[in-house]
């Protein structure tokens, strides 16, 4: 397996960063302008794998669409009457297998999607549930309530649904977006413990730029009720944000490093929970100033960053960045509210501690997060676990410890295919 030799920063950062697209919003926008059809465009979409799998398997289903650059236009709307069997392969990725799989029943032909071995294992039951309820007909080959599935929305209708927010959000986000295509519109009731509840805030979001009619009738501790209207999406021309996830590693970096890194394009009213990332390094230490034109976040090298205690249930994707900047900080961190990602790409808990040790780092598994405790690190080759998260952390450790290697770099290509290119650009930034 290839691996990549990570070089240590000479210093303090002083940096520009572009960061792409949010693939989280760019493919709830698809899914919406697929439905919208022609006259839809999607402006600064971003080019990793989620991506590229959302568009190939919208054209797949029959799409007219073009690409140029960072925009994405459609000539034509998905035919929702049309009786052929299609078939779909997601790859890896997660978010566009869940959406595709939701969009498939609303077509009177059968659908199949299916992705590599990795993708069979991520957990599908509730949502492959919720649409059986809907009238779908779901079936899977393998296993029951995974992929391969085929679909058929034939006899698919709307109504009253309940879903539990204990495994994914992407389940309610699937289902919402197909909701205004559903005879009598939805009602969905998402019950117990919220789970990146922010990431279904951000589907309405986008679903009421495109023109649907949504409403949160309730917002209670252990229940949302949403109602979605019977309608169509609108063709619109939608400007993906720039993706606040990606943005957390080039913040971190100047976090570990001092310094300081300009995002342009991020917004402090955004539809990203994972913008409240920058928050949580002001706790650590580090200053915010927020412009018209984006953040700026620095850090004076003679401050030095503390450790904090937070719950990331609504930014679980930010828990290997947290945890990298935690192994830098004074005093222990604790990272609660996110037992369910060790369902992600890779077992983010597990997987995360296990290649932190090779490093010397003293990282505690927790029945829902982890426990952090800041010691002398020391080179490793570590292991990514098919995840490109686990890797752009890797990338953020290695610029305080000497000798830091990651195997497969490549997997990064999920969200940020040039981030090691962005990783060089900071370190040319460096000085003492």
């Amino acid at each position: 397996m290839s691996h990549l030799l990570l070089e240590a920063a000479s210093g303090t950062l002083h940096c520009v960063v572009e960061v792409p697209g949010s693939k989280s919003i760019a493919n709830r926008a698809l899914i919406c302008a697929a439905l919208a059809g022609e006259g839809a465009v999607v402006r600064n979409t971003p080019g990793g794998d989620d991506t590229v799998a959302m568009l190939n398997g919208l054209r797949a289903l029959g799409l007219t669409i073009s690409e140029e650059e960072a925009v994405v236009s459609f000539s034509s709307s998905l035919d929702l009457l049309n009786s052929d069997e299609v078939s779909i392969h997601a790859a890896l990725a997660g978010t566009s297998s869940r959406f595709l799989t939701a969009l498939g029943v609303l077509r009177k032909g059968n659908t199949c999607i299916d992705g590599f071995d990795a993708l069979r294992k991520r957990p599908m039951e509730d949502l492959h549930v919720a649409l059986e309820r809907l009238g779908a007909e779901v079936s899977s080959s393998l296993g029951k309530y995974s992929l391969p599935v085929v679909v058929n929305g034939a006899n698919t209708h709307g109504g009253e649904l309940k879903l539990s927010s204990s495994v994914s959000s992407q389940f309610a986000s699937a289902i919402l977006l197909i909701a205004p295509y559903l005879s009598s519109g939805l009602t969905l009731n998402i019950e117990g413990e919220r789970v990146s509840e922010s990431y279904v805030m951000m589907t309405i979001g986008v679903m009421r730029a495109f023109g649907a009619n949504v409403s949160v009738d309730a917002h209670e501790e252990t229940l949302l009720r949403i109602r979605v209207e019977p309608g169509k999406y609108t063709a619109t021309e939608y400007f993906v944000e720039p993706d606040a996830s990606s943005a957390s590693y080039p913040l971190a970096a100047v976090a570990i490093c001092g310094g300081e890194v300009f995002i342009p394009g991020m917004k402090q009213e955004s539809l990203q929970g994972d913008t409240g990332f920058i928050s949580l390094m002001e706790r650590m230490g580090c200053a915010a100033l927020w412009t018209e034109n984006g953040v700026q976040l620095s850090r004076d090298p003679q401050t030095i960053l503390q450790g904090l205690s937070v719950d990331l249930k609504d930014m679980s994707d930010l828990v290997p960045t947290v945890a990298s900047v935690a192994l830098f900080a004074q005093g222990s961190s604790t990272i609660s509210g996110v037992g369910f990602i060790r369902n992600k790409e890779s077992d983010r808990l597990g997987d995360l501690a296990f290649e932190l040790h090779k490093c010397g780092a003293d990282v505690e598994v927790l029945e829902d997060g982890l426990r952090i405790s800041p010691r002398s690190l020391h080179g490793a080759t570590l292991a990514t676990h098919h995840d490109h998260r686990l890797a752009m952390a890797f990338g953020l450790i290695a610029l305080k410890v000497s000798d830091v290697a990651v195997e497969d770099p490549k997997v990064v290509s999920k969200s940020w295919p040039m981030y090691w290119e962005m990783r060089e650009q900071m370190l040319r930034s460096s000085h003492e």
